[in-house]
């Protein structure tokens, strides 16, 4: 990074777009790979081989293949989260009604988000399949699960707050596990989970109304 005067100016690459980091870039080569290959031919010879990079500089960062994809899970989970963030600041003002309306808006850009990340989809497959990775998706979920009984509460005081929370942490396996079906299930179009999904979830957060 170059310095100009009290200001950090990121080092450009030939096209003056900023450039990644190492780190960056072995995680993105990863989840690239991770979606050629699966979980169990990844290896870090292979991230390094594809990224052009020496083993070393790999080992600089992650201790083995599960470090990197720990990595990447927690980097899709955290881009998630900031989505979820962004939509409750959305609808804070607007009450429990505005928030049980809009839930599709919510599935859909998530969806679009582990879309657009390197090896997305697979990086959740991942995290769902080894015992070693779990503790991200499920650490994570109870983030989501805290941030949305935060922002419920306010509007169900005849409901304790464990209540919304158990009610809440049903509801975002819920949509993680029905959102996985864009992916898996080539019979039902992709409009037509989300709705369905979205009509679900909004009956869940209502019945809490009354």
């Amino acid at each position: 990074m170059e310095i100009r005067g009290a200001m950090a100016i990121p080092r450009q690459d030939a096209a003056g777009r900023p450039r990644r980091s190492t780190r960056e870039r072995l995680l993105d080569t990863a989840g690239e790979l991770l979606a050629e290959v699966g979980m169990d031919r990844i290896s870090t010879n292979l991230i390094c081989e594809r990224a052009g990079l020496t083993p070393p500089a790999l080992y600089y960062y992650f201790a083995d293949k599960f470090e990197v994809i720990v990595a990447l899970g927690e980097r899709l989970m955290d881009r998630q989260n900031a989505a979820l963030v962004r939509w409750l600041d959305r609808y804070a003002s607007a009450g429990i009604h505005a928030y049980a309306e809009n839930n599709e808006e919510l599935l859909r850009e998530t969806a679009e988000i582990t879309e657009a990340e390197p090896g997305g989809v697979w990086i959740e497959r991942a995290l769902h399949s080894s015992p070693r990775l779990e503790h991200v998706r499920i650490e994570s979920h109870r983030y989501v699960t805290d941030r949305l009984t935060d922002g419920f509460q306010p509007f169900l005081p005849d409901r304790t707050r464990d209540e919304v929370w158990l009610r809440m942490r049903m509801l975002v396996e819920f949509g993680y596990v029905a959102t996985e079906l864009l992916h898996a299930e080539s019979g039902i179009a992709r409009d037509a989970i989300l709705a369905e999904t979205a009509r679900m979830q909004r009956l869940v957060i209502l019945d809490l109304v009354d």
